[in-house]
């Protein structure tokens, strides 16, 4: 289990400003663009990770993008069984897959805290990065 968070100022970038969603009035506060990055080796801790956050996202009444699946890494590592290299010559094929969820947020900063306060499957790492708003 671990947590990065990336605070960044305004982007050179040029964005279209997000629309609220239905049913949210515009407030006065400053609106921050949380990226929420997950990734895991296993796809069930990891689905219902994305499944509480976006639902307690929704319950709160935020602008909610994704989860959105990214390409899974698989990491291959090909060995020789045989430990001095004698014998047969036979190989042990090894893989890792590593599976990566993206939801997008539109929050004020304190619901940021209420939101990750959610339970974290184990073997799940969360990665939040913040963009403030105008």
């Amino acid at each position: 289990l671990s947590f990065r968070l990336y605070i960044a100022g305004m982007s050179t970038a040029v964005a279209a400003p997000l629309k609220p969603a239905k049913g949210v009035e515009p407030t006065d506060q400053k609106l921050n663009r949380i990226r929420v990055t997950l990734t895991s080796r296993n796809v069930r801790n990891l689905e219902k990770v994305c499944a509480d956050l976006v639902r307690v996202a929704k319950e709160k009444k935020l602008r909610v993008k994704g989860p959105a699946r990214m390409p899974t890494k698989v990491l291959k590592i090909t060995t020789r069984k045989s430990p001095c290299g004698n014998g047969s010559k036979t190989w042990d094929r090894f893989e890792m897959r590593i599976h990566k969820r993206v939801i997008d947020l539109l929050s004020p900063q304190e619901i940021v805290k209420q939101i990750t306060s959610i339970n974290i499957e184990p073997g799940v790492d969360v990665e939040i990065m913040m963009d403030v708003e105008h």
